[in-house]
């Protein structure tokens, strides 16, 4: 089987525990009004791979990423999830963890037999209600929550992530309704607030994109580690 790629990272240290390889794949059914890849909403012909094939790239890092692992990423990994768990067949057969960076919008059986080969998820909650979740991201916090509450039902570690954008979510009503929504889940082992970044703004011009967030503030790291207590 053949899938979409965006990239490859070969040394990430933030996207799981220890050193690993990060697989970008292509394709997002959403669109985060702060999201730092537009490159990797569509799905592109010239981007096609097979299983076989990027995990043998992957491999070829095994000395580097043995003590950290793999983490599939995106875009939507969930978008191709038969295609992972060919890839992620491959990649356990040497002892690689596996972890899964997703929003959560996708839950079909595709996505539960990648789970099954999935040892840690990454889930960005991207805001804490339904209203904010359908006018800035296109999504639905219900489908994440359900997607969590998946997770706990078959105790797979979870690891949660919430961009923190000035002016839209960065009230400390914002973090302790964050941390309502998580406290009940013992899947959840670790909560990171992340800054939001003005980091991808030629990346939007370079593709005749209007970034939606373009004037808005980077966020300021004392008033973020401030709301990280809060969690």
């Amino acid at each position: 089987m053949k899938g979409y790629i965006h990239s490859l990272q070969s040394m990430g240290t933030v996207d799981g525990p220890g050193v690993r390889a990060v697989l970008f794949t292509e394709g997002c059914p959403l669109r985060c009004v702060y999201c730092h890849n537009p490159d990797t909403w569509e799905m592109k012909e010239e981007s096609l791979i097979s299983a076989e094939e990027i995990a043998e790239k992957i491999l070829r890092l095994y000395p580097y990423i043995k003590g950290g692992g793999v983490t599939f990423s995106g875009g939507e990994p969930c978008m191709q999830s038969e295609f992972l768990c060919e890839v992620a067949a491959l990649l356990k057969k040497k002892g690689l963890h596996i972890a899964l960076d997703t929003s959560g919008c996708i839950l079909d059986e595709s996505t539960k037999r990648l789970l099954r080969l999935t040892d840690m998820v990454l889930l960005d909650i991207k805001m804490t209600d339904e209203k904010q979740y359908e006018s800035y991201i296109g999504g639905s916090l219900g489908k994440t929550m359900s997607f969590l509450s998946y997770l706990e039902e078959n105790g797979i570690e979870t690891w949660i992530r919430h961009v923190v954008v000035p002016g839209i979510n960065d009230t400390q009503e914002n973090i302790k309704k964050l941390r309502e929504l998580i406290s009940p889940f013992t899947c959840v082992t670790k909560t990171d607030l992340l800054p939001f970044r003005t980091l991808c703004l030629e990346k939007y011009e370079s593709m005749g994109i209007e970034f939606p967030l373009k004037g808005t503030e980077q966020m300021d790291k004392e008033r973020l580690q401030r709301l990280s207590e809060l969690l």
